[in-house]
């Protein structure tokens, strides 16, 4: 079983946990880090220790999801994930939003968690989409 950390800067992590059981319900082994500016770089870092020890038990691997790549809580995943002593492996990736946090659902069950990283991103790229007009009226009927 994989579990999630949603890793971001300010309080996107938790805004995004919290629609996320609105939407959803609840978000099994789904944790959210947030970099705040009171606790600063080394806060985050014990917070996020604190939070992948908890993401670590019973899981064959965590997923880190962070806001973007090259931003301290990406640089904090990523001294994790390339630690040959981490235990259970961590895989990083950029770029969550909302439908990759709902997606979280459809990898959990995976046992490699690079094969889960893969997977949801593979899951979510259709979701990034440009409006444009339609010829047609369109419905509320699904």
């Amino acid at each position: 079983m994989i579990h999630f950390i949603v890793a971001t800067h300010g309080p996107l992590a938790a805004a995004l946990l919290e629609s996320g059981r609105m939407v959803y319900g609840d978000l099994p082994g789904v944790h959210a880090v947030c970099l705040t500016e009171q606790a600063g770089i080394e806060g985050f870092r014990r917070d996020f220790s604190a939070t992948l020890e908890a993401a670590g038990v019973n899981a064959d691997g965590v997923l880190v999801l962070c806001d973007m790549q090259s931003g301290t809580p990406w640089n904090v995943a990523c001294e994790a994930a390339f630690n040959p002593r981490t235990q259970p492996p961590v895989t990083v990736v950029a770029g969550v939003n909302f439908p990759m946090l709902l997606q979280t659902d459809e990898v959990m069950t995976a046992r490699d968690v690079h094969h889960a990283a893969a997977h949801i991103i593979e899951l979510t790229l259709p979701t990034l989409v440009q409006a444009k007009p339609v010829d047609s009226a369109q419905t509320d009927d699904f």
